[in-house]
């Protein structure tokens, strides 16, 4: 499993895109950081810049990887390693690869301009939210040998957490806003990783006037640690679960 990890990571090191993804994110975070003087805002604003460029591009470049790749995983397929090693291996090397480029793009300024305070909730977040994508991408990639319909699959994904799913829960609470609906918006916002990352750092940082309806609610029931806690606890849930799903599939799959 690790062989294949280590074969998968060190081949993605390599690839161009990385590279410019890597420094994508150094330009825009060196670029936020630098210009706003306030540690708090400036974090949200990288916070907000970083829930939509991450996911996009943890969906697309994992499942175009696993499509190129697709010639060597059907050669591994037929040596003697067991489907589970093969395809838990090509995980750890991508989200492995896709965590370092977050952690090197978005890390360094942190530690230049930000205080470990305001940039660990950031750097954790953002990791979480590159592992729940790659799992997303995995089961997105093994739903469909039509490499067109599983990219179409994975962009649509990024549209319905980014934009749709933000919409409906607004719509929500204008209608029902007469109603008791807490506990059901804070069962909602744990079904979107975006969201949930958002109140994740929103709760670490602890500033009350900017977490928005969600990450009140989440503070109001279970208070500030407890509210952290669940939300990693979620996300880790929410890369398990498309993970394991791909991992059933891709035993199944007839290669």
């Amino acid at each position: 499993m690790f062989k294949i990890a280590q074969f998968i990571f060190t081949d993605i090191l390599k690839n161009k895109v990385i590279l410019v993804y890597t420094a994508l994110l150094f330009i825009i975070s060196w670029s936020v950081l630098g210009l706003e003087a306030n540690q708090a805002k400036a974090n949200l604003n990288l916070l907000n810049i970083i829930l939509f460029v991450v996911p996009l591009l943890s969906l697309l470049f994992s499942i175009i990887y696993i499509y190129n790749s697709s010639q060597f995983i059907e050669l591994l397929s037929t040596q003697p390693i067991h489907r589970n090693v093969i395809w838990t291996g090509i995980f750890i090397g991508l989200l492995g690869s896709l965590v370092l480029a977050f952690l090197v793009g978005c890390g360094l300024p942190i530690l230049i301009y930000s205080s470990l305070e305001y940039g660990l909730s950031i750097l954790i977040g953002g990791t979480l939210l590159t592992v729940d994508f790659v799992a997303l991408a995995m089961l997105s990639a093994i739903s469909s040998k039509d490499r067109a319909k599983g990219i179409g699959i994975a962009i649509f994904i990024w549209i319905f957490f980014n934009i749709i799913y933000d919409s409906i829960l607004l719509i929500m609470m204008y209608q029902f806003s007469d109603y008791p609906i807490e506990k059901l918006m804070v069962v909602l916002s744990a079904l979107s990783p975006i969201g949930l990352t958002r109140i994740f750092v929103q709760l670490e940082l602890d500033i009350s006037n900017m977490l928005g309806y969600s990450g009140a609610i989440f503070k109001e029931i279970f208070g500030t640690g407890k509210g952290v806690l669940i939300s990693v606890f979620i996300l880790i849930v929410w890369m398990a679960i498309p993970f394991l799903l791909s991992l059933i599939k891709f035993r199944k799959k007839d290669l």
